[in-house]
């Protein structure tokens, strides 16, 4: 089972974001099958072996091993992952796009390129679970107080500084057999969970 899926067809995020399967898809972590689930999530075991074939159908959940009960064979599921990202590409006509707007400040365009890190990095997991290899990655994530807003202002400029005179160093446009590389670096709020939600 992979820790993180994403999700990039429309059906099969329609199909996650029913109440009822996402609640399948977060108890089959374990394995299950429709009867041990019916009983933990208070349906009847046949409409939970709907919900289940629905997921089987877009990928969601795999089938794990078929057990012969007397005259019946129960079917023991798993979630194809602990946990699952939709990509923008479900909405590919409404998907946000950084061009729209490049405001380096504005938090809306901070999401528009997060929305894109979602998708690429997406596309390459996909790419690289079909191809059996593993994508090169690097990220780096912390927290900062700054004591005031001209502080923060201050590192961003810096930061925007040594990012500029990194890349300057190390990009080679002309390097034969060469791969390009997407570089985001965000600063945002933390958000504390206690106290936003």
């Amino acid at each position: 089972m992979d820790e993180v899926a994403v999700i990039e067809d429309a059906a099969a995020a329609e199909a996650s974001l029913d109440p009822m399967r996402s609640r399948l898809l977060a108890e089959l972590v374990e394995p299950g099958s429709a009867t041990s689930l019916a009983a933990k999530v208070g349906l009847a075991r046949q409409k939970v072996n709907y919900h289940l074939r629905t997921l089987e159908r877009h990928g969601l959940v795999e089938l794990v091993e078929e057990r012969r009960k007397g005259n019946v064979t129960e079917r023991v599921m798993q979630a194809a992952a602990a946990s699952f990202v939709i990509s923008p590409t479900a909405l590919s006509a409404v998907q946000p796009d950084p061009a729209r707007s490049p405001d380096r400040l504005s938090a809306r365009w901070l999401l528009a390129l997060a929305a894109q890190l979602v998708r690429d990095v997406g596309t390459l997991i996909t790419g690289a679970a079909k191809a059996q290899k593993r994508v090169a990655t690097f990220a780096i994530d912390g927290e900062v107080r700054f004591a005031s807003a001209a502080d923060r202002a201050a590192f961003a400029e810096e930061l925007a500084q040594c990012v500029t005179s990194l890349v300057s160093k190390y990009h080679d446009e002309s390097a034969e057999g060469g791969r390009d590389h997407r570089l985001v670096v965000a600063v945002h709020p933390s958000v504390n969970a206690k106290r936003e939600g």
